[in-house]
C-alpha cells in the first residue's frame, strides 16, 4: 500500500490554485505526475498524493516546476471562484471512475501532441530539401549563366576578329589595285624607277604581313586567357587513355565497382561518363543507386529525377528503366521520412510493373507507415 502525502499546502484566488507537494527527498527523475483537468497525482514510490479537485481547472494553462524537494503546481479556474475545499468529497466507486477518465485523457492528449510533433517534423525536413534542392539548383543555373556568358564573349571576339581580317584583306585588294593602277598611268620607264616601285609594293606587302602576324598571336593569347578556366576539364582528360575517354567503358568501370562493394569508385566513374555524355539516363541512375548505398540521400533523389527526366517518352524499350529510377528515388524519400513523396514514387513504378510483388509488397509497407499501423524502418 502507497504511503498518502499529507503535509501539502495549497493557496487559491479567484482565478487560481496554486499547490506544493513534498518530494521528501526523492529526485526528480523518480516522480510521476498526471494531471487532468479533475484530476492530480504525484507519484514516487512508496509516497502518494492525489487530488479529485474540487472544481474543474484549465490544464492546457496549468504549469508545474519540480526541485529543491518540492512539486509546485499553478492551475488556473475554469470559473472565477472561491472553491471551498482542495478536493472534493468522493467514494472508492466513483474514485476509481475519475482514474480511468483522467488517465485515458492524459493518454489521448500525448498521442495528439506526438502525432504533431511528428507532422511538424516531417514538414521542417520536407521544407529543409525543397530549400536545398533550390539552392543546388540555382547554384548550378549560375554557373551555367557563367559559362554560357563566357562562351558568348569569346564567340563574339572571334567574330569581330574575323571582321576585322576581311576588312584588312579588302583594304589590302584595294591598295593593289590601286598601285597597278598608279603603274600603268604614271608610264614609268627606267629601271631605277620600277626598281624602286617594286622595292617600296615588297615593303609595304611585308609590313602588312609583320602587323597580321602580330595581331594573331595577340588574339590567340587574348583567347587563351579568357578560356583558361574553362579549359580545366579537357586537361584533366588528356591524361586519360582511349578507352577512359568513353562512357560507354567507364559504366561499365563503375558497375563492376558498385558490385564489388566500391561504392565511392563506382561514383566517380559514373561522375565523369557523366561529365563526357550527359544525355545517358542509366549513369544519373545507376549513380543514384550508390549514393543510397552512401546514404547522400539529397544527391539520391536529384540523379533518379534527372534520370526520369531523360527516360522520355514512356515507352516499352525503357520500361525496366523508369521502374528503377521511380523505385530509388522513391526509397531516398522514404529514408528522409517523405513517405508521402515515396508513396507516389512507387506506385509509379507498380504501375510499370503492376504483377511485381516486391514492389506490391513494399507499397502496402509504406501505405501502413502513413496510415500508423506499421513502423517506420
Amino acid at each position: 500500500m502507497p504511503v498518502l502525502i499529507t503535509d501539502y499546502v495549497w493557496t487559491q484566488t479567484d482565478s487560481t490554485v496554486c499547490l506544493s507537494v513534498p518530494l521528501k527527498g526523492t529526485k526528480v527523475s523518480h516522480v510521476d505526475i498526471l494531471s487532468t483537468d479533475e484530476y492530480l497525482k504525484v507519484h514516487y514510490p512508496p509516497y502518494l498524493f492525489e487530488a479529485f479537485l474540487f472544481e474543474p481547472v484549465d490544464d492546457d494553462r496549468s504549469t508545474a516546476k519540480v526541485g529543491d524537494g518540492v512539486a509546485v503546481f499553478s492551475m488556473p479556474k475554469r470559473t472565477n471562484k472561491v472553491w471551498e475545499h482542495l478536493m472534493k468529497a468522493t467514494n472508492n466507486k466513483e474514485k476509481k471512475e475519475v482514474r480511468e477518465r483522467s488517465l485515458l485523457t492524459y493518454q489521448e492528449k500525448r498521442s495528439a501532441q506526438s502525432i504533431s510533433k511528428a507532422k511538424k517534423q516531417h514538414a521542417e525536413k520536407k521544407y529543409a530539401l525543397e530549400k536545398m534542392i533550390k539552392l543546388e539548383k540555382e547554384k548550378k543555373d549560375g554557373i551555367q549563366k557563367i559559362k554560357e556568358g563566357e562562351r558568348e564573349k569569346s564567340k563574339a571576339e572571334l567574330t569581330a576578329w574575323k571582321l576585322r581580317q576581311k576588312q584588312r584583306a579588302e583594304q589590302e585588294d584595294q591598295l593593289k589595285v590601286h598601285s597597278q593602277g598608279q603603274s600603268r598611268d604614271g608610264l614609268q620607264s627606267t629601271t631605277e624607277k620600277q626598281q624602286i616601285g617594286c622595292s617600296h609594293r615588297a615593303s609595304f606587302n611585308q609590313a602588312l604581313r609583320e602587323s597580321r602576324v602580330i595581331e594573331e598571336e595577340e588574339w590567340l593569347k587574348q583567347q587563351a586567357e579568357s578560356r583558361r578556366t574553362g579549359s580545366v576539364a579537357v586537361e584533366e582528360l588528356e591524361d586519360l587513355k582511349e578507352e577512359q575517354r568513353n562512357p560507354d567503358w567507364l559504366k561499365d568501370k563503375g558497375d563492376k565497382c558498385f558490385v564489388s562493394g566500391d561504392h565511392l569508385g563506382a561514383v566517380n566513374a559514373y561522375s565523369l561518363a557523366i561529365r563526357l555524355n550527359r544525355k545517358i539516363p542509366a549513369l544519373y541512375s545507376n549513380r543514384a543507386a550508390c549514393h543510397l548505398k552512401l546514404n547522400n540521400l539529397h544527391k539520391a533523389i536529384e540523379d533518379s529525377s534527372q534520370a526520369l527526366d531523360l527516360l522520355t517518352p514512356p515507352v516499352a524499350a525503357n520500361a525496366a528503366a523508369r521502374t528503377k529510377a521511380n523505385v530509388r528515388r522513391g526509397s531516398a524519400f522514404c529514408q528522409l521520412q517523405l513517405y508521402a513523396e515515396g508513396l507516389h514514387d512507387y506506385q509509379a513504378a507498380l504501375k510499370i510493373e503492376p504483377d511485381n510483388e516486391a514492389l506490391q509488397a513494399d507499397t502496402q509497407r509504406i501505405i501502413d507507415i502513413i496510415q500508423g499501423t506499421a513502423t517506420s524502418p
